[in-house]
């Protein structure tokens, strides 16, 4: 097989999706943190407790879709303590975004560690299976392609629309989106910037952890340590690669998918000739070049990172 050959198949955008899927979840979580002028660098650490809460809930019996419920309200929790820490308390957003990473991560795998003390593999669950949608799979390619996906992708494919129609054509987006850029001017009009922008944190932070359980309750059926593996950071990357926009962040979590899928086939083409860690490495380089092109012209919230505190001038 020739190595540009792997670009028109169907099985390489098939896999390219699937890999962009948690992606999509936390960019869309990262950009309605930032929407609202709030930095949440918990991301990789909800990443975590999510996919283990989900995963551990479906272990437990709660159903597939009752791992995700569990999944996101995991995420919301900790997004209402770096919301509540960050917005009224005005403490530092990169500081405490590091603190519940850690805190985060680290709880997830002691209540691994303490449910599952003597287990030296994780138990397997049922996880999602490709659905089969009708007409849509039987197009040529794109059947191929989306034939391929969990319920969970199409989930992440509809709240792109749904996060771009609330931000453009609500007033909870409008307010949202000027909370983000003029605080005070949202303040002036009676709304609430606290809570607006700890509800925004909480929102995204469930996005964010139902990533992390679509890893271990659609791609895989386990938790493991690690599994995460730099996920969140790269979505923190992708929201300024998008612009702080739904459908660039989509374009951009596939961009990533298919450079992450296209490195994993290269490497059985001319794996013998270069060092695994040359493909391993290729998605991350293509993605720094491709941040430095769009953060040129990226047009950010003008109060990210700015504390407000009601009353202030």
């Amino acid at each position: 097989m020739e190595v540009l050959d792997i670009l028109i198949q169907a099985n390489f955008w098939a896999a390219a999706v699937r890999i962009a899927t948690p992606l999509v979840f936390g960019v869309l979580g990262a950009l309605l943190c930032e929407r609202a002028g709030v930095l949440n660098l918990g991301i990789e650490g909800i990443f975590t407790a999510g996919a283990m809460a989900g995963w551990m809930a479906v272990w437990l019996g709660a159903g597939l879709w009752g791992g995700v419920l569990v999944a996101a309200l995991t995420g919301a929790g900790f997004g209402l303590l770096h919301g509540v820490l960050t917005v009224p308390l005005g403490l530092s957003q990169h500081v405490t975004g590091l603190a519940i990473t850690l805190f985060a991560t680290s709880l997830a795998y002691f209540t691994y560690r303490t449910a599952l003390p003597d287990i030296a593999t994780p138990p397997r669950i049922e996880p999602f299976r490709p659905l089969d949608v009708p007409i849509l799979s039987d197009l040529p390619f794109i059947g191929a392609v989306l034939g391929q996906q969990t319920a969970l992708t199409w989930l992440a494919l509809v709240l792109v629309l749904v996060v771009w129609w609330m931000l453009n054509r609500t007033p909870l987006g409008l307010a949202l989106r000027a909370v983000g850029d003029a605080p005070e001017a949202v303040d002036a009009q009676g709304l609430s910037v606290y809570g607006l922008r700890i509800g925004a944190v909480c929102a995204g932070s469930a996005l964010m952890a139902v990533g992390g359980a679509f890893l271990t309750m659609s791609a895989f059926d386990a938790f493991f340590f690690e599994m995460v593996n730099g996920r969140g950071w790269i979505c923190i990357a992708l929201v300024i690669f998008a612009s702080w926009q739904p459908g660039k962040a989509l374009l951009g979590a596939l961009l990533f998918g298919a450079f992450d899928a296209f490195q994993v086939r290269l490497q059985t083409e001319v794996g013998a000739v270069v060092p695994s860690q040359v493909f391993l490495m290729v998605p991350y380089v293509l993605s720094i070049l491709a941040l430095i092109i769009a953060a040129r012209r990226a047009d950010y919230p003008r109060a990210l990172l700015q504390p407000w505190f009601k009353g202030q001038r």
